[in-house]
């Protein structure tokens, strides 16, 4: 039998009310999708740039709990009462058969244009949505209904949660996260390839230790306290270096510093042939496992640009200055009086590279692209002896998983060069 499909005044408005609930849940929906995409780091740039909307959006960011779970029972009260009022009045126009296309094809206009074109747009637009949700958003959460049901359902949830088990924590982000994210910056060009690398050193920074980025003992040039200052300044000035360790007994009693400055102020003043002993600062010494952060702090308030550093023995490892720290997180820095060739690496004819082996396993590692185990030993030159088992000669060959290690140059027991070519794998 056919229903006669007579129309009501009251239709008019339940169809009214049907487009806009359909309307509230597909902006619902873009918010929930934008705001808990948004990071707070985001969000904060976006209100120094000055951006419409991002005031609330910081706020709504710093507890994203508080705004969605309202927004959840938001898109489902449009989308339950939108679906009842769809079957009232299909039930009311075509009977029974009216009420089962209208919610077979209410179905699927929910799903395209109420949930996967707003959704998929706060995903490809997310700053824009994020804006334009927020101001709303945190206006409907203001509204105490909203307020109230949010807060009892939540209290709900989280009892039920509870029984299941200890609430975990929230995840925070790790060291590997931001420097992933600092990968993709590149990728997308958000940041110049030095920019990028800055941020790994700024991250590395903070696990770097003293013996990782001093000058090695046998490197140190240092003058004995019996010297005169005139041969202090002779040797500082030979070497390029503006201060020098003072040492007593041998290398292991550093007793003070000397710097150029002042050596040379006292050579003006005819002080030429007084002794290094009677002229020297106090020395600054410094554990070898101390962190190069927290040395850099203390450099500031020791206002000393040079370290010994200390072994756990209490001899002496070697010395650290400002330079080496800096040289950690800007790379190295150079100056007239270091070498115009650079010592650290060259490129050789048939693919290999050379590379100091006083450099260190990390930096070799970032700086060349290679792939040498770091695990026991600080320096190329380590690798080499652990590999040899002993002290090797100029010409030996040693393998590692990837790379074949040849010494090139030897400076008697010191392992000054190392030539790396990958290993061929058949």
């Amino acid at each position: 039998m056919m229903v006669a499909a007579v129309w009501h005044a009251g239709d008019t408005y339940l169809c009214l009310a049907v487009a806009i609930l359909l309307l509230l849940s597909g902006f619902f929906a873009m918010s929930e999708t934008s705001l808990t995409r948004m990071s707070k780091s985001r969000a904060r740039s976006l209100r120094e740039q000055g951006r419409h909307g991002a005031k609330a959006l910081v706020s709504l960011t710093e507890a994203p709990e508080k705004f969605l779970n309202p927004l959840l029972l938001l898109v489902l009260i449009c989308q339950l009462v939108s679906a009842t009022m769809v079957g009232v009045l299909a039930g009311h126009l075509f009977g029974a058969a009216g009420v089962f296309v209208a919610t077979a094809g209410e179905v699927v206009v929910i799903f395209v244009a109420f949930e996967a074109i707003p959704k998929n747009f706060a995903v490809q637009h997310p700053d824009e949505a994020a804006l334009l949700s927020a101001p709303v958003v945190g206006k409907i959460l203001r509204f105490w209904p909203v307020r109230w049901v949010s807060v009892v359902l939540l209290s709900v949830a989280d009892f039920v949660i509870g029984l299941l088990g200890p609430r975990g924590h929230s995840p925070r982000m790790t060291e590997s996260e931001v420097l992933a994210m600092a990968d993709v910056a590149h990728e997308d060009a958000a940041i110049e390839s030095d920019e990028r690398n800055f941020i790994h050193s700024v991250i590395e920074f903070g696990d770097t230790i003293v013996r990782e980025v001093m000058v090695p003992r046998i490197d140190m040039v240092d003058i004995n306290d019996t010297a005169s200052v005139r041969e202090a300044l002779d040797l500082a000035i030979l070497s390029g270096r503006s201060r020098l360790p003072v040492l007593g007994d041998g290398v292991d009693d550093v007793v003070g510093m000397v710097n150029l400055r002042h050596l040379a102020g006292l050579v003006a003043n005819g002080e030429g042939a007084a002794l290094v002993r009677e002229h020297m600062g106090a020395a600054q010494f410094v554990p070898e496992t101390k962190r190069v952060a927290s040395l850099l702090s203390e450099i500031r308030n020791a206002r000393s640009h040079l370290f010994i550093v200390v072994d756990e023995y209490g001899g002496t490892a070697g010395l650290v200055t400002l330079e080496d720290v800096l040289e950690e997180l800007v790379g190295e820095i150079t100056d007239e009086s270091d070498p115009t060739v650079d010592d650290e690496a060259q490129h050789n004819l048939e693919g290999g590279i050379e590379i100091s082996g006083r450099l260190n396993i990390d930096d070799a590692n970032d700086e060349y692209g290679l792939d040498l185990p770091k695990d026991g030993w600080d320096t190329v030159g380590g690798l080499v002896l652990d590999l040899k088992g002993g002290v090797p000669e100029v010409g030996d060959v040693l393998l590692t998983d990837r790379y074949r290690l040849t010494v090139v140059r030897m400076d008697g027991r010191r392992i000054e060069e190392v030539l790396v070519e990958p290993v061929m794998v058949l």
